[in-house]
């Protein structure tokens, strides 16, 4: 059934999926290396592992004797009738080789029963196992990752590529041996019976191998086609959510629904694709195998008739082909198992291979702090490494010491970001260094840097948790009192207390329930928390009205009065007050002094200023109550 037509042109709604994950088909590891590595995984589970297959191969032996069974009953029965016409010991010849059959039965049950719990625990705990490992290295990933990949991909990945991966000991190692067993004991006990059967029964193996691996070939790229896709799919649904509100007050709906409907027709196009390779190849293989069994009846019926053969061989023969026939429609699923565990597992170590490009170097040492003093000695830096894209900062040098502001202004893309990331070693500078107390940031261990230096990012991030967990996500054994006190600091603590659950209120998720002052308040407190000896505000008091970013100030003096302070902005009443303001202007310092000398300057800053201030002339400053209402 073919998927509606999206009401919007799909050119349109593919313009904002990136045009690098549309065309982007890379290769994933090669097979046998990532399954390798998810079968020693397994394989750490020894106990586990060893009870599971053991219950296989128990489980295959005794599949394997019940046609024996049936052709000795049936021979011994018949050969009862024949020689003394004893109905009564026929029957219970019969009797008990059907015990024989229900016991061993019974038993292939039990052990099947164990085979599949042991399997699926050993997956379980594999899974368990790589989320843990995936989380883990996304915390220790440098920021330049999270800058080119998407949070739907890594949650691809974390969710549905582990699934696809955890299965591979049900389905790819015991069913495996389980096939092994069978086909090759199946073969092995159908030639002791008779070569010429034995060969027309296992006729269908060459067509069953040529076909498996044309399969997994192509659905290993299918695999991998749709994994990547389910990726984008899962992108765009998790940007249309954290953008809801944008979606409904500009009426979007529709166009968001043709563009998931694009992406969702692709990855059904695939999926299709792939079933369609899977039916094919299990019917292909199925065909040979009745085939096989047909030339079996055939030739098998003659020489019964030529009494060539036993009736009780011929019995065991078929009983034989109709145990194979189960097994052979499973080396079908074991083949889509190879390609799909291979390209989810080869997905999912892309990303645990990686190398964080920040981590600690072997000689770092914890940052020891002795005044506070953060240098920035010349320092270069451009995002895009090998020489290419722009330079960010050039020849940047600055001091900053403990007690002193210093403030730093200029237009959109001058760099001033940028100086809040180096300093907790976000990123490494070009040239130049930057150091703390003399020591560059990047020789000491970045625990201990960050634990040091705070930042308030521009868009603060608030978790889905109470107010106080927010506050002291930095400190999470901080009193009650460190709380308030930072609270106060950041000209919160009375919204916080009018609350009718206080410090208690939930905050929704990426605080929604908060206006945009509130939020970028409360990141206020929860930096100013810690005991750090630097604090960087990254325009973090846009969205605060000029007289509560006044009494912010204000509080602040005292909280940080042993510590260094940086202080970016736009807006020039952020840093008047500062010992020294600094001018960027595509990545250098052009002016730098204090408010009145670079008024009178009669510069850039200069210039800046009498643009806001004529741009202020006649706007009545509030106490800033309207803040105070939650957004939305």
């Amino acid at each position: 059934m073919s998927a509606p037509a999206p009401s919007t042109t799909p050119d349109r709604t593919l313009a904002l999926v990136p045009e690098s994950v549309r065309t982007r088909r890379t290769a994933v590891a090669f097979d046998a290396g990532v399954l390798l590595r998810i079968t020693r995984m397994a394989f750490a589970h020894p106990w586990r592992m060893a009870l599971g297959l053991g219950c296989t191969l128990l489980a295959a032996v005794a599949q394997l004797v019940i046609p024996q069974l049936i052709g000795d009953a049936v021979d011994f029965a018949q050969g009862l009738l024949a020689s003394a016409g004893d109905d009564a010991a026929a029957r219970d010849a019969l009797a008990h080789a059907a015990a024989l059959i229900l016991v061993t039965s019974i038993f292939r049950g039990l052990f099947t029963m164990m085979q599949n719990y042991q399997g699926e625990a050993v997956g379980q705990l594999i899974a368990y196992r790589l989320r843990l490992a995936l989380y883990a290295k996304i915390q220790k990933l440098s920021f330049s990752y999270h800058d080119r990949v998407h949070t739907g991909d890594l949650m691809t990945r974390g969710i549905l590529d582990i699934e696809g991966t955890k299965l591979w000991v049900s389905t790819g190692v015991q069913r495996s041996l389980l096939l092994s067993v069978l086909v090759g004991g199946g073969a092995w006990l159908m030639m002791s019976i008779d070569v010429l059967l034995g060969c027309l029964a296992l006729s269908f193996v060459p067509f069953v191998a040529l076909g498996a691996s044309l399969a997994r070939l192509r659905l290993r790229t299918l695999w991998y086609a749709l994994q990547e896709e389910l990726a984008v799919l899962t992108r765009v649904m998790e940007e249309n959510l954290g953008g809801i509100r944008v979606v409904r007050a500009f009426v979007s709906q529709a166009f968001e629904m043709a563009r998931f409907d694009v992406i969702s027709r692709r990855a059904l196009t695939i999926a299709h694709h792939r079933i369609d390779v899977f039916v094919k190849s299990t019917t292909t293989m199925t065909f040979a195998f009745f085939v096989s069994m047909g030339l079996v009846l055939w030739t098998g019926g003659e020489k019964v008739l030529a009494d060539a053969l036993t009736i009780g061989e011929f019995a065991s023969f078929l009983a034989f082909m109709a145990i194979l026939q189960m097994p052979v429609r499973q080396i079908a699923w074991t083949v889509n198992s190879v390609a799909r565990t291979s390209t989810c597992g080869g997905r999912l170590f892309e990303v645990l291979d990686l190398e964080p490009e920040i981590r600690n170097r072997p000689d770092a040492r914890d940052l020891d702090i002795r005044e506070g003093v953060v240098r920035f000695e010349n320092v270069s830096f451009r995002y895009r490494k090998e020489g290419k894209g722009p330079p960010v900062l050039r020849d940047v040098s600055f001091e900053v010491r403990p007690g002193r502001v210093t403030g730093i202004v200029g237009p959109p893309g001058s760099g001033k970001s940028t100086i809040a990331h180096l300093i907790p070693r976000y990123y490494d500078v070009d040239a130049g260094r930057v150091t703390i107390d003399g020591q560059d940031v990047r020789d000491v261990t970045l625990g201990s840097l960050r634990r040091r230096v705070s930042v308030v990012q521009q868009d603060p991030f608030l978790f889905t948790a109470a107010i106080d967990n927010n506050v002291n996500y930095g400190d999470p054994w901080a009193e009650r009192s460190a709380v308030r006190r930072a609270t106060e600091a950041a000209q919160l603590h009375k919204y916080v207390e009018h609350l009718p659950e206080g410090y208690e209120t939930l905050v929704g998720e990426r605080g929604v329930s908060l206006s945009g002052g509130q939020r970028q308040r409360l990141a206020i407190a929860r930096s100013v928390l810690p005991a750090s000896s630097v604090i960087v505000f990254d325009d973090s008091t846009a969205a605060v009205d000029a007289a509560t970013e006044r009494r912010i100030h204000e509080a602040l003096a005292d909280v940080t009065r042993d510590r260094a302070m940086i202080v970016i902005a736009h807006r020039l009443s952020s840093v008047m007050y500062a010992d020294e303001i600094l001018f960027l202007e595509e990545g250098r310092i052009v002016e730098r002094g204090a408010h009145d000398v670079l008024v009178a300057l009669g510069g850039h800053y200069a210039a800046l200023y009498a643009l806001q201030t004529r741009s202020n002339d006649g706007a009545e400053v509030e106490d800033g109550a309207g803040d105070e209402a939650p957004a939305g």
